[in-house]
């Protein structure tokens, strides 16, 4: 997909980041080099990661918002649900008039009945259900007309279409509840009988029923609250393929294809096993797979802390998130309002689903401290500036920000 350039509100763009990631394209256009950019202020470094931030989908998400906001003066204006998951971009969309018809766990807060022919309806970047857009024509509102819905979950839904047509069923690697595997199951199960797994575990449960290890009763009770309506394991699996929620982790996503094409092939042979799973690795997201595999190569720098910045919501975050904490302890923030000194730190731990709060997190007295700052594909590269000179302003006598940039800058102007 070619890349196009997005109107990007200009509180959103970062002076600092913003350099870093633009020299970085200049002598690495290629994108093969995945080790991350330090940046030494003497007491403390920052390791950067080569991919991290806005992503294309989400991009092209903001444009569209924002130009539909901008050029519908006077007419009610919503979005189905959170646009992407980021606190910074969704509060100021309704600082600006814009209302949310939806939570994120699908409860509604405005009746789509409520709505007039001449309302304004904006499809967030997780697309949405072909139940709501028939809900949205009912009342005479077109729900494509502004749909920030990101190309690559599109490519996914499209190519779940061309295997729906030729027969198969589909397996859906993603969390059920989340705004984006709604949809896909939505669209998927229009045209196939469809199931969502969580993990390469649930993957093997299922595995494990579909070449009957494991009694076909299981199949309830692990995924019938997550699948269409009298899916049969044994039936429905014969021909099938693996769709994913787009910001999963793309390893995870390999690793239950794997699981399930070991479980065809040992139910079907392996001279039929391709005949039985399609390949589907295609759909796989680029930007995801980008800066998850950056991220893996900012955990091999070894820092000594990692800060993530992101919403408390954002699957993809969580996913950075989870890659860094085998590495050293790291904190998930949705802004540098998360601390004020050293003495403690408020984050988001997702695996108990709850704010916490850290003291002592940041050793400001330890020798050449080496510190990973990265953040969601959801989040404004200007949260991490933020975050990065709150840091910098907790330590004493650090080199100068300018002096730090000049060696970007001079690449950007010799550039032109």
């Amino acid at each position: 997909m070619a890349r196009k350039e997005f109107e990007i509100p200009a509180m959103f763009k970062s002076p600092i980041i913003r350099k870093v990631k633009e020299a970085n394209k200049i002598t690495d256009p290629r994108k093969k080099d995945l080790a991350p950019t330090e940046l030494d202020f003497g007491p403390v470094t920052f390791l950067i990661p080569r991919h991290f931030g806005f992503c294309y989908g989400v991009e092209n998400a903001i444009d569209i918002a924002y130009r539909t906001v901008e050029e519908n003066p006077g007419k009610n204006i919503y979005l189905l649900s959170e646009m992407i998951h980021n606190p910074t971009v969704n509060e100021d969309l309704q600082k600006r008039g814009v209302k949310f018809l939806f939570d994120t766990d699908g409860s509604v807060r405005i009746p789509i009945e409520d709505l007039s022919e001449g309302d304004v309806v904006i499809v967030p970047a997780f697309g949405t259900t072909l139940e709501i857009g028939e809900k949205l024509k009912a009342k005479g509102i077109d729900p494509y007309q502004y749909n920030t819905t990101c190309p690559f979950v599109e490519k996914v839904w499209k190519r779940g279409n061309q295997l729906g047509k030729k027969g198969y069923s589909l397996v859906v690697h993603g969390k059920h509840q989340h705004e984006e595997t709604r949809a896909t199951f939505s669209h998927s199960a229009d045209h196939s009988p469809t199931v969502v797994v969580l993990n390469p575990e649930e993957a093997q449960v299922l595995a494990d029923i579909m070449t009957e290890k494991r009694p076909i009763e299981d199949f309830e009770r692990y995924f019938g609250h997550k699948s269409t309506d009298g899916f049969d394991p044994l039936k429905d699996l014969e021909f099938f393929g693996v769709i994913n929620q787009t910001t999963m982790l793309a390893t995870e996503t390999q690793q239950v294809m794997e699981i399930l094409k070991t479980a065809a092939r040992e139910r079907f042979g392996e001279e039929n096993v391709l005949d039985h799973f399609a390949d589907t690795s295609d759909t796989l997201c680029y930007a995801t797979n980008e800066n998850q595999s950056a991220t893996y190569a900012l955990a091999d720098a070894k820092p000594d802390i990692a800060v993530v910045v992101g919403g408390y919501n954002s699957s993809n975050t969580m996913h950075l998130v989870e890659i860094l904490e085998h590495h050293c302890p790291t904190f998930h923030i949705r802004d540098a309002e998360e601390f004020d000194s050293t003495k403690e730190i408020h984050h988001f731990n997702q695996w108990e689903k709850e704010m916490k709060k850290t003291e002592d997190w940041l050793p400001t007295d330890q020798r050449n401290l080496k510190i990973a700052l990265t953040s969601g594909a959801s989040c404004p590269d200007v949260l991490v500036d933020e975050v990065m000179l709150k840091i910098l302003s907790l330590f004493d006598e650090t080199k100068a920000l300018d002096d730090i940039l000049r060696p970007f800058e001079e690449k950007l102007i010799a550039e032109g």
